[in-house]
């Protein structure tokens, strides 16, 4: 599924992105190009690290 239209940049790679460092909707456009046409995938993208961020604290907490 794509997040951001304008870039063509689909959800696994938005994700890929932000587990390799993304952490921020700049760090994201910068990694994968998603949120830097028309901005309206943004909140999604804010999602998605927020997701991932919850993912990786449950992760060092089940290490």
């Amino acid at each position: 599924m794509y997040v951001c239209i304008c870039a063509r940049v689909r959800e696994c790679e938005l994700r890929t992105a932000i587990r390799r460092g993304a952490r921020s909707e700049e760090t994201v456009g910068d990694a994968c190009g998603a949120g830097t046409g028309c901005g309206t995938c943004l909140d999604r993208i804010c999602d998605v690290i927020d997701e991932e961020r919850h993912t990786d604290t449950l992760v060092a907490l089940a290490a």
